[in-house]
């Protein structure tokens, strides 16, 4: 993980599906979860649903607050 793309789960948009246009950052734990079950994505997009997916399954989303203020 680099420290950029923890600013970049708070202005990435889903690009498809159920919650597209929704922030990656805004995505629910059950979808997260769902994708980590079926494969994420390849590319950025997959990187960043797999670490949200990280954050969100330990409680650290108030890590992404501040970011959301910039």
């Amino acid at each position: 993980m680099k420290p950029e793309d923890l600013q970049r789960l708070v202005t990435v948009t889903m690009p498809y599906g159920k919650y597209q246009g929704r922030l990656i950052a805004d995505l629910p734990g059950a979808y997260l979860a769902w994708f980590a079950r079926k494969g994420f994505p390849p590319g950025e997009l997959g990187h960043l649903l797999a670490l949200m997916l990280e954050l969100d399954h330990n409680g650290l989303k108030p890590l992404l607050d501040p970011l959301r203020k910039r």
